[in-house]
This record gives structure tokens, sequence and C-alpha cells, in this order.
């Protein structure tokens, strides 16, 4: 099975790119963030005519996820059952036989003491308590998105330059940490412990073609899932085409056994 996840800054802007490299790439679910776009204007009708069905919870201008997926769920959950939270649109849950699918774009946050900042770390909270309301981490979920957290210093393109900045303060990270300890294994790190591999790169500077990233998209699985993985890669055809713009991060690919 290969699952996707991609921030892709606009589906309206990026739909023809990523037709393009579904054509190279097919997954068999596939999560993307940061739709910015009505549900009532979401493509459904192009994403059927190549086999996937879509659940999207989404708004205008800002935020907005969604699960696309060759086979039906089982069930389906939009938000973290918090009203106030979800008035941003930026969590939704499948289920696929015994297998959870979480879809997650976390705030990007602000400076220290910003409301912003502030509500990157509730985000955080909330998500810890829907995790341990709703699931348990003896299941088999899957829990991907972007983060914009860098976990370590490892997953970004210069420690010193990015210390203490948006992505890397030490509240954000421990706070993502904090998420990961209640049950779920980075499936990327496991297999490559000491690869250096970013999803993100500005637009500015040509930091793509220097390499100069950040790591903040993550596939997650709980313990039961770990051994199944095969792979975990990022696939940078689509963050390198210079036209139609492409989005500032490239979709990352897990490879897991049936």
């Amino acid at each position: 099975m290969k699952i996707a996840t991609h921030n892709v800054n606009s589906i309206k802007a990026r739909k023809d790119l990523l037709f393009q490299w579904l054509e190279r790439e097919t997954v068999d679910i596939l999560c993307l963030q940061e739709l910015k776009q009505e549900e009532k204007n979401f493509p459904f009708e192009e994403f059927s005519k190549r086999g996937y069905h879509c659940e999207v919870f989404a708004q205008k201008t800002y935020n907005g996820v969604c699960i696309c997926s060759k086979h039906n769920p089982d069930e389906v959950i939009k938000g973290m059952d918090d009203p106030h939270m979800d008035e941003q649109k930026r969590l939704i849950s499948a289920l696929f036989g015994d297998l959870w699918v979480i879809n997650i774009y976390a705030p990007h946050g602000d400076v220290r003491g910003t409301e912003k900042f502030f509500y990157k770390l509730r985000f955080y909270d909330k998500l810890l308590e829907f995790l341990k309301s709703r699931f348990s981490p003896d299941q088999k979920l899957i829990m991907v998105g972007d983060f914009n957290v860098a976990i370590e210093d490892i997953d970004v393109f210069d420690p010193e330059l990015l210390k203490d900045t948006i992505g890397t303060m030490p509240e954000e990270r421990e706070a993502f940490k904090r998420v990961l300890e209640w049950g779920f294994v980075d499936a990327f790190r496991y297999l490559y412990p000491d690869k250096v591999q970013f999803t993100w790169w500005d637009y500015i500077g040509g930091m793509v073609w220097k390499d100069k990233g950040m790591r903040i998209d993550y596939i997650l699985v709980t313990d039961c899932l770990k051994d199944k993985i095969k792979d975990v890669y990022v696939d940078m055809w689509p963050r390198k085409r210079r036209t139609p713009k492409p989005s500032d991060h490239a979709p990352v690919i897990g490879v897991l056994k049936d």
C-alpha cells in the first residue's frame, strides 16, 4: 500500500500539476493539506475519473484537508471534537477496515508570545486530547500531514541559523514530541536515522535548488505498523517544476507491506 501526504498550497492553483504527478506516482491513499477552497468547489469529479473517492473538510481561502482513496472509507471524522478549534479546518480522519488514517494541517504559528504562537501550542494540546479520546496506541493508525515543526536539528538545513525560529522553537518541538510519545513512530526517521531530507523549501532565493529546506511533513505510524514500513521517500519531481508553479512542499510517500 502506498500513502502520500502533500501540502498543495491551494488545490485550485496546483490541481493540474497534482494530476500530472499522479500519472507518475499512483498512490492508494492521498492526503492533501492547505486546500484553500470550500468543499463545494473541490474537484470531486476529476478525482473520481482517476479512481479516487475524496472526503473533504475545508473552508474558503485558508486551511483545508482531504483524504482521497481508491476505496471508500468505512467511517469519517471531520475535525477533532472541538467546535472552537474546528473553525479552522485542519484535521480529517478516515477508517479503512481496521486502519485509521488521520490527516493534519498544523498551524504555522508565529514568533514567541503572539496569538498565533499560542494557538499552535493549543492545537497540539487539543490534538493529543483528540487522540486519547478517540483512539488507542494499540490500534493501527497512520497520521500524516504538514506539522509545521522540524522535530530535530537534522531536519533543518542550518540549525544555528534557524535556531529558535518558527518551526524549531523548543515549545513547538516539545508539543509535537508529546504527540509522538502518545504512541507514534516517525516512519522516515525509523528507516533512515541519519539521513538529511527536507520536505519544504522557501520560494525566495531558489532554496529548493540549493536544498536549503526543512522537514516538516511526516508519516507517523503506531508501533504495531512500524515493521510494515518498506520505504518513506520525498518525491522532488513536483517541487522542481517551473511551470505550472509548484507548491513550496514536496509530497512524502510511505510504502507499507499489505
